[in-house]
């Protein structure tokens, strides 16, 4: 069972982060492997939000769909995605955006998946394509961030 975690300051805060990363229906635009997403719906809870997500990832000839639920939480911070439908045993993928004391604009981000495909010949074909799609996946972030919000001086 693949399991990858990092922690790294970015020089944004927590929330600019949370909207950033909370912005799911941007992920086709720079998030590796993103072919596209869709949103099947969408639900306020008095915590945040929950979304139901279809996301297709694509490698090469392969391309694979699954569905998440997210959940939004902006009181604490954090999003969490379980999954729901797809080529996964199962899936869990958290973000964290922990503001830093004494630097409002900055925060470190904590970005966790476990994995595990249901078949072994997807695992084989797409596991390292995998692994290394998700050493990536806070780079990219970071990198929108940058984009998004320009960088500190």
């Amino acid at each position: 069972m693949p399991k990858f975690q990092t922690r790294h300051k970015v020089k944004h805060s927590a929330e600019a982060m949370f909207k950033l990363v909370a912005d799911v229906e941007r992920y086709p635009e720079f998030v590796p492997l993103c072919k596209s997403l869709h949103i099947r719906g969408r639900k306020e809870t008095p915590q945040g939000a929950i979304l139901v997500a279809d996301m297709v990832v694509a490698y090469k000839m392969i391309s694979e769909s699954f569905t998440s639920k997210v959940t939004l939480l902006p009181d604490q911070n954090q999003i969490v995605a379980e999954y729901l439908d797809g080529p996964f045993k199962h899936m869990e993928n958290r973000w964290t955006f922990e503001p830093i004391e004494g630097e409002p604009g900055a925060c470190h981000v904590v970005f966790y998946i476990d994995y595990e495909f249901r078949s072994r010949m997807l695992s084989g074909l797409m596991g390292t394509m995998f692994d290394k799609a998700f050493k990536k996946f806070s780079s990219a972030f970071e990198q929108r961030a940058d984009l998004i919000y320009g960088t500190a001086a």
